[in-house]
């Protein structure tokens, strides 16, 4: 542990705090417990802030495209000419895997058959209710995400391995700070990347193991979607993931990755081929072009008039849980994004997930629609009656082969779950040890443990969803820091252009 900083006790502090507060009962603290803290000031943050998580995010994207096409694009992350060191295939594994592999199984087909039920605006369960659901499910999943988490991480590995400074948030902001990175305001910073990653990854694990503990009922009705079951489930694969974090990048999270692109692939291209192939992709085509169509009305969208609250409950939601999980993707993807250009990391960051989430969605969501709309499956009532981490396997039973589909299904969740958890345990030893590209494994234990055990006890009593929110409120001051690395990336791209044009012709 000699290599570790302050940041790195200072966290540890924190998360016990949190959970110790997370397990006091609500009688005991009928007014301060941690859900009825954390929903007081989340709420109090959407409602009031929610037009700057829309400003913010579109910011970002904003940003990330116009790097694509200036002069800046052609700077290396890294020394001129270096090569980088994951192949195209790997890389795009690797990054996809630890930023949205869970949530995309998950939510595939329940959250089209939920804004299908309940739309933005208009009537439900209509042809038109049908097509915003799937457009909004693209858009929640698709370029502000992945801009969001590329501005981060272009942030990070730019200042590491450009200019050689420790892999941290904090010292991405030198160029504003100055030397102030190094003392308490990078440290508050720093801790403050370390609270959302691990309380944002303690909930997706919970949720990984929900939604595994229910495809397992589904298939198998002997085994119990229920508390002990998803304890179990946390455990077996705990010891799973912390025997990967062991073998480093380049092994366990490198074998994992591309073992997950391979399961999801199959399991999307099977659904295609056996569902309704043509609706899929005219649904894909369509959807396409009305997101693209509609990209900025929906980045703006608020509904003040209306006093709808769908934008607070859904869009202003998702993008303060990806701005929260921004520190955690970023530095996974900085540290596997060395060498490339910043033209081309935008673009495969931006491109290549948001085109695989489209297809995710289409090919899920789109079966899952067809069934509702022209078969009136019963999806919705199903994830009423028994949960949305259902809806997925209950599909499943209008295919062939259902049995064998779950069972794939339940394995992707598990791949996906180590390799989050593997990810998780990775960034969390660089970000309290300096930003150390090989962070030791002891580090990587402790932080291991300290995740899978926010998740289970938290699990065991039902403040889950009050430990999601907790994390979500880091979002608001993550997203004042992600705008000044913004003007500190601008104001260092700047002086390096200028200083490469002053340089003599030799």
């Amino acid at each position: 542990m000699k290599k570790t900083t302050s940041v790195f006790s200072i966290s540890i502090v924190i998360a016990i705090v949190f959970i110790i507060w997370g397990v006091v009962p609500e009688s005991l603290l009928p007014r301060y417990n941690l859900k009825a803290v954390s929903n007081a000031v989340h709420s109090f943050l959407i409602d009031k802030f929610g037009w700057f998580y829309l400003l913010s995010a579109s910011l970002f994207l904003a940003f990330s495209l116009f790097l694509i096409f200036s002069r800046y694009g052609n700077i290396c992350l890294g020394r001129d000419g270096e090569e980088p060191e994951y192949s195209y295939m790997t890389w795009f594994a690797m990054l996809f895997s630890a930023g949205m592999g869970i949530g995309l199984v998950f939510w595939g087909v329940a959250e089209p058959v939920s804004h299908y039920y309940t739309p933005p605006t208009g009537e439900e369960a209509t042809a038109e209710a049908a097509r915003l659901a799937m457009r909004y499910s693209f858009f929640h999943w698709g370029l502000h995400p992945w801009a969001i988490y590329g501005v981060l991480a272009l942030a990070l590995a730019y200042f590491q391995f450009r200019k050689r400074e420790a892999g941290v948030i904090s010292r991405t902001l030198r160029p504003l700070l100055g030397a102030r990175t190094e003392g308490g305001l990078g440290v508050a910073i720093d801790t403050l990347a370390v609270y959302a990653t691990i309380f944002g990854v303690a909930t997706s694990l919970g949720l990984g193991a929900i939604q595994i503990s229910g495809g397992l009922h589904q298939l198998f009705p002997n085994i119990s979607n229920s508390i002990s079951t998803q304890l179990l489930i946390i455990v077996v694969v705990t010891a799973l993931f912390m025997l990967s974090a062991q073998t480093g990048l380049n092994k366990g999270i490198k074998w994992m990755s591309n073992i997950n692109i391979a399961l999801a692939l199959l399991l999307m291209l099977f659904m295609l081929f056996a569902g309704p192939t043509n609706f899929i992709l005219d649904v894909f085509t369509s959807t396409i072009g009305t997101y693209l169509q509609n990209l900025p009305s929906m980045s703006f969208r608020l509904n003040p008039f209306e006093q709808n609250d769908w934008p607070k409950v859904w869009t202003i939601f998702y993008w303060a849980w990806w701005i929260a999980w921004a520190p955690f993707v970023g530095t996974f993807i900085a540290r596997i994004s060395r060498g490339r250009t910043i033209r081309e990391f935008m673009i495969g960051v931006l491109a290549v997930p948001t085109i695989f989430s489209a297809l995710w969605f289409s090919v899920f969501g789109g079966s899952a629609l067809y069934l509702e709309q022209f078969q009136h499956a019963g999806i919705g009532e199903v994830m009423n009656e028994k949960g949305v981490e259902i809806a997925l396997f209950f599909t499943f039973e209008h295919f062939p082969f259902a049995p064998l589909l779950s069972g794939i299904a339940i394995l992707l969740i598990c791949t996906f779950f180590v390799t989050s958890a593997d990810s998780a345990t990775f960034v969390l030893g660089m970000q309290t040890t300096k930003g150390s590209l090989n962070p030791p494994n002891s580090v990587k234990f402790v932080w291991g443990i300290i995740q899978s055990a926010a998740a289970a006890i938290l699990l065991w009593t039902g403040g889950l969803q009050a430990l999601q929110t907790a994390s979500i409120i880091a979002a608001f001051p993550l997203a004042i820091i992600m705008i000044l690395i913004v003007l500190s990336l601008i104001r260092s791209f700047q002086e390096e252009v200028t200083r490469k044009a002053k340089k003599p012709i030799q």
